[in-house]
């Protein structure tokens, strides 16, 4: 509790004067802290390239952290290179790299967050809705929504930054932290663990760019550098010189640009590459296109869709037959949320009674209304719900040759222990300024 005072008087500062630099942060990152940061840690959670849990860790923790923050003061400490994973990318053959760091690292970063949070918080333009308090992907649709329904919006600049946490430049990022720190001990941590390495079938890689995807620290130093590279050029510099509306929407390195003039659409594509190019960032030119959405559009019957944060948004017409922007799971998503039930239902159907394995069922289901259940997606989320009730009939069918239950026997099984129905659980219909 006496760290977060701390932090609420660094916020308070921060925000009062957004010129001021901060020379003592490093002392934050201590016993209490680090102890505090544990508690919140999962137990289930992977482990990094020294294979100890969090449990293992919490066995001697207070002599653990004691070790730790001697050697941060001695400036002994050595993050240990993160363990690097790979998952499929959502829709794509290709696969996105995640680095794991140890426990001990992973307590150092979260305090490291947390200050870093406190400070740039008061900074970060209204554009920026990726991990940050009470913002979210489903903000940024919603805003989405209303600058296309309120504004007068012609055209989108869908964008895709190409390899983004693998090019970020360590020199750029820390002039980025230097705007606001000037305390050299706490620079020093961050300079650590963007030099930490990786390991990769057993191999150490040296890192001489990029934030590994997984960290706990990674998804904020990126907004860190993203606002400075991108928000605030866009704000101060090139939003002033356009001839129409236009705003940036940006969630983490996914971000849309709605514009009323093509022209203006255009020539920010163009100086966009230019300012990336400074930065050490490249805009991936197969995925990123100007398209024709809004009023007008939806009028003369000519527009397109585009994908944002796992959504496809069009032009759409409502009930009483006016003009809308309409949200849907893009067809990627769904056919890989599908996909990985199927893999998941195939899988536990012989390793565990129908009885075990339904609440983890359930909790799927409650997890996907959570995230694609918005407004004028009640079709997607219908049609999951309606093919998970095929599939899992199918499935349960599959543990022998002898058919476990019958089609009527089933449905009187979803009457007595029903799985959850699809609800919108994120109302965007509403022209009320979103937040």
């Amino acid at each position: 509790m006496e760290t977060l005072g701390k932090l609420d008087l660094i916020a308070e500062k921060a925000q009062r004067d957004q010129k001021l630099k901060f020379t003592s942060l490093a002392h934050l990152v201590n016993e209490k802290s680090l102890e505090e940061c544990y508690r919140e840690l999962k137990k289930d959670k992977a482990c990094g390239i020294d294979e100890v849990t969090v449990a293992e860790y919490g066995k001697n923790l207070k002599e653990n952290l004691e070790g730790l923050v001697c050697r941060m003061k001695a400036k002994q400490y050595r993050p240990k290179p993160v363990r690097r994973v790979y998952i499929p990318k959502p829709g794509r053959e290709e696969k996105r790299g995640l680095g794991i760091p140890s426990v001990e690292d992973k307590l150092v970063q979260i305090v490291l967050k947390k200050i870093l949070e406190a400070i740039f918080e008061a900074d970060f333009q209204e554009c920026s809705h990726g991990f940050r308090p009470r913002r979210s992907c489903h903000t940024a649709i919603d805003r989405l929504d209303k600058v296309v329904m309120t504004k007068p919006i012609n055209y989108i600049v869908e964008v895709d930054i190409k390899r983004f946490f693998d090019t970020v430049q360590h020199y750029w990022l820390l002039r980025c932290l230097e705007e606001r720190i000037s305390d050299p001990n706490f620079l020093w941590l961050i300079r650590k663990f963007l030099k930490a390495g990786i390991i990769e079938a057993g191999q150490w890689q040296k890192s001489e760019q990029g934030t590994p995807q997984g960290g706990v620290i990674s998804p904020l130093l990126a907004n860190i550098y993203l606002h400075y590279v991108l928000d605030l050029w866009f704000e101060k510099k090139f939003k002033p010189q356009v001839i129409g509306y236009m705003e940036l929407i940006r969630y983490c390195d996914d971000f849309v640009v709605c514009c009323e003039k093509r022209a203006d659409a255009e020539r920010f594509l163009v100086e966009l590459e230019s300012r990336f190019t400074k930065f050490g960032l490249t805009v991936s030119p197969a995925k990123t296109r100007i398209v024709e959405c809004g009023r007008s559009s939806w009028r003369s019957g000519s527009g397109s869709s585009f994908t944002f944060l796992g959504f496809t948004h069009y032009n759409a017409t409502s009930r009483r037959g006016h003009f809308i922007m309409g949200h849907k799971t893009s067809k990627e998503n769904l056919a890989r949320k599908l996909l990985a039930t199927k893999v998941w239902l195939k899988r536990v159907r012989n390793l565990l009674p129908l009885k075990e394995w339904w609440p983890t069922l359930k909790a799927k289901l409650i997890g996907h209304y959570n995230y694609f259940g918005i407004s004028g997606n009640a079709r997607c989320i219908r049609k999951f719900y309606g093919q998970v009730i095929l599939m899992v009939f199918k499935w349960i069918n599959r543990r022998s040759q002898k058919r476990s239950m019958s089609w009527p026997q089933y449905l009187l099984y979803l009457e007595r222990y029903p799985l959850p129905r699809p609800k919108i659980y994120h109302s965007f219909y509403m022209l009320a300024p979103s937040r």
